[in-house]
């Protein structure tokens, strides 16, 4: 997992409640098990006016217009936009890879749902809450600011607007370490390695007929 560093990233809108993992991801992409390839389907169901299936050429496949990532100025967005219970629905993990691979690294949002806010830290993705006078204000931006951007500071816990507005945001101090170092679960466990390797070590010598032929 990268580290996640302070960035300025074009924030695209979604303005709706409760989008839940099956539009974020559909269910007919969830057979692949790899963490990557999931960004062309993101919010597939929405973003084309035809049915998506894995293997398609999502290149050839024809755009909703009115779905809002396809508009020109929000292409290349890395902060979504959003409003409450988001990520709710079925547990998948998809959830967060599809919207990491698309290109997305912080959501703002009124709340989320416990599982895709506990899934989006291990994979890379900020989550972050929001009140909602602060969310009001950046979708009202977001709409006659072409090219709106927001720059964004785990270290500090800031989101900075391009008129020096700072908002101030609360992250668990333990996910703020991982995301800020990239460890994800398994990166964690690799931080013990040598005391892993001492305990299996110590394990044969003490217990010698568990690891017998």
């Amino acid at each position: 997992m990268k580290k996640f560093e302070t960035f300025t990233g074009l924030v695209a809108p979604l303005d709706r409640n409760n989008v839940d993992t099956d539009a974020i991801i559909p269910k007919q992409f969830l057979k692949s098990i790899k963490r990557s390839g999931f960004g062309p389907n993101a919010f597939d169901e929405w973003r084309y006016l035809d049915h998506g299936e894995p293997g398609m050429d999502n290149s050839t496949r024809p755009e909703n217009p009115n779905f809002v990532l396809n508009q020109s100025r929000y292409r290349g967005a890395s902060i979504l936009l959003t409003r409450a219970n988001f990520g709710c629905g079925s547990s998948r993990e998809h959830a967060p890879w599809a919207l990491a691979d698309y290109g997305f690294k912080v959501i703002l949002a009124e709340s989320f749902a416990d599982i895709f806010f506990n899934n989006s830290f291990k994979n890379g993705l900020l989550p972050l809450v929001l009140p909602k006078e602060e969310l009001d204000a950046l979708f009202g931006l977001t709409e006659y600011t072409q090219g709106f951007s927001l720059t964004v500071n785990l270290a500090a816990q800031i989101i900075v607007r391009p008129d020096g507005h700072v908002i101030a945001f609360n992250v668990d101090s333990f996910r703020k370490e991982c995301l800020s170092n990239g460890w994800d679960d398994i990166g964690l466990t690799l931080r013990h390695a040598d005391e892993i390797r001492e305990f299996e070590e110590r394990r044969k010598f003490e217990f010698p007929w568990l690891f017998q032929a």
